[in-house]
């Protein structure tokens, strides 16, 4: 099985993978989100596995984009705690390193530790993991990287500080898809979709009210400007439910009140 993941191995999306699909696939590795999607869409690949949303930084709006863009499917979640090390090359400590290199999220979740250092200069880049390799690679000195344990463990680095981040609760959910032609699981406890108002006062309440008289549970709604359209918006929503019957009456009902509908996956909910 080949699985597209953003970045490379020692990566959190490689961490993922492997916790939903086991150790036994092939991973694609892809420095950016956008050159995923065609790779399912050729046929290069079985699966793409993309963050979609992080418990403190919000939704990464790009990845709604290209998932609605190139009618890709949800087929399945998962949640994974992120914990931020400081790694770099072994036989020095923090008072040697002069630059961090890491992804901008990663830095940001990061940055209340950093203040305590002033002396080292943070520094963007592509991928967690990728800066780990770079610096094991070329034997740098001085530079550290922000990445997973598992990089550390791949790239033989030493962690001279442990779960650096900001606010230690931190969760990044990720969404498995394949492309749309998949029907939807029969035992969905979860679904994703679209959605366009009609041009009246008052319908988003009346969706909402339709859900919940289903007993459908909006667990999360972002909107989204359309594109030659201005100040016109698509919503994207997350559903849970237990009933999936309920769930299809709801949406029954809900095709009044909007202009389009579009579903992009009925899955079963991997929130614990």
């Amino acid at each position: 099985m080949k699985i597209a993941i953003q970045g490379i191995k020692g990566s959190y999306h490689h961490i993922v993978a492997e916790n939903y699909f086991g150790k036994n696939v092939q991973l694609i590795e892809c420095m950016t989100f956008s050159e995923m999607p065609e790779l399912l869409l050729n046929g290069e690949v079985d699966y793409l596995v993309m963050a979609i949303e992080n418990s403190i930084a919000g939704a990464i709006l790009p990845n709604y984009s290209l998932i609605d863009e190139y009618d890709l499917a949800m087929v399945g979640e998962y949640y994974l705690e992120i914990n931020h090390n400081l790694m770099v090359n072994a036989g020095q400590d923090i008072a040697d390193i002069k630059k961090v290199y890491s992804h901008p999220m990663a830095l940001l979740q990061c940055r209340s530790f950093f203040k305590s250092h002033p002396h080292i200069k943070l520094v963007e880049d592509a991928d967690t993991a990728e800066v780990a390799q770079r610096i094991q690679k070329r034997k740098l000195k001085s530079v550290g990287a922000i990445a997973s344990a598992k990089a550390a463990e791949i790239y033989d680095l030493e962690i001279i500080a442990e779960q650096i981040q900001t606010i230690k609760n931190n969760f990044t959910r990720f969404v498995v898809l394949q492309k749309q032609e998949y029907l939807g699981d029969v035992q969905a406890t979860k679904a994703s979709l679209k959605f366009v108002l009609k041009d009246k006062s008052g319908t988003l309440g009346e969706v909402l009210m339709l859900l919940a008289n289903h007993k459908v549970n909006l667990s999360k709604i972002q909107s989204l400007p359309i594109i030659d359209r201005p100040w016109e918006y698509a919503f994207f929503a997350d559903l849970v439910f237990e009933d999936i019957q309920e769930y299809k009456n709801a949406l029954a009902e809900i095709t009044s009140k909007v202009s389009s509908l579009k579903i992009f996956g009925e899955y079963k909910n991997n929130k614990k």
